[in-house]
């Protein structure tokens, strides 16, 4: 038996155990995410964000789901990750190795509250999924999403149903690894709202890959224009995309606490 330092950390309410591995050498962090994000019998989290050395950049960041299958990329993640390494000493400014490449963040406040900016990359528009209704818009940014925009009428009508609809996209044949399913409506030219399924976690209550996502469709589609503002279910994001370069997600990075555990 070990003991072992995690933080429990959240972004928009999209929450995490943050484990450095540097430190821990725990043998199997796949094993331990499953224990660790059980709401009833673990610490309870979204995911476990993994920070790792790094040849390529200041440090490398897994993100393993609840179930212990593990993304590409986690936008929420990686904030509180560069709010990690911020509070140990390390720099505001951080570059992170990660499996949908080097992701770059940088700490914008500490006060009255951590505020950080991500540079995303560049979103990609995969086109419209065929045989779906309503009409699917894929999007890649390292890993996949669905994107699906109704009306108010619409979006009151297929929220609740979400979970359903996301796991029935899970076996189309365009989506061989699956995809992270989030359902929107326009607001305004700059605001839009947000509900977000992800893969190997469920429901959760906010997705910064998936909150870039449906920024980079909506300006396709000319719903939206940036910076557009992103209202989830944990609280309010913020993407930066002018077409030409990286996107730019902002927003907050929570730290709940702090424990040693026995594994």
């Amino acid at each position: 038996m070990m003991r072992v330092a995690i933080s429990k950390m959240h972004g928009a309410r999209n929450d995490f155990v943050v484990l450095d591995q540097r430190e821990a050498r725990l043998p199997d962090v796949n094993e331990f995410a499953r224990w660790a994000c059980d709401r009833h019998a673990g610490i309870g989290a979204d995911g476990l964000i993994v920070i790792e050395a790094s040849q390529r950049a200041h440090a490398r960041m897994r993100t393993i789901n609840a179930d212990g299958s593990e993304a590409e990329m986690c936008g929420n993640g990686i904030r509180c990750a560069a709010r990690w390494l911020d509070e140990a000493g390390e720099g505001g400014r951080a570059s992170f190795e990660t499996e949908a490449g080097v992701v770059r963040t940088e700490i914008l406040r500490r006060e009255p509250a951590y505020e950080v900016r991500v540079a995303m990359g560049r979103p990609r528009i995969m086109g419209v999924l065929p045989s779906v209704v309503p009409i699917a818009t894929l999007v890649d940014i390292g890993n996949p999403h669905v994107v699906i925009f109704e009306t108010g009428e619409g979006f009151e009508t297929l929220a609740p149903g979400l979970e359903t609809l996301a796991r029935n996209f899970q076996e189309h044949p365009a989506l061989p690894r699956g995809a992270n399913v989030h359902l929107g409506v326009r607001l305004g030219e700059y605001l839009l709202q947000v509900q977000h399924w992800e893969r190997g976690v469920g429901l959760t209550q906010a997705c910064g890959t998936g909150a870039v996502s449906c920024a980079a469709a909506a300006i396709d589609q000319k719903l939206a224009k940036s910076p557009v503002e992103v209202i989830v279910p944990g609280g309010r994001l913020v993407v930066e995309l002018d077409g030409n370069g990286d996107a730019y997600l902002i927003g907050p990075a929570v730290r709940v606490f702090d424990t040693e555990i026995s594994v």
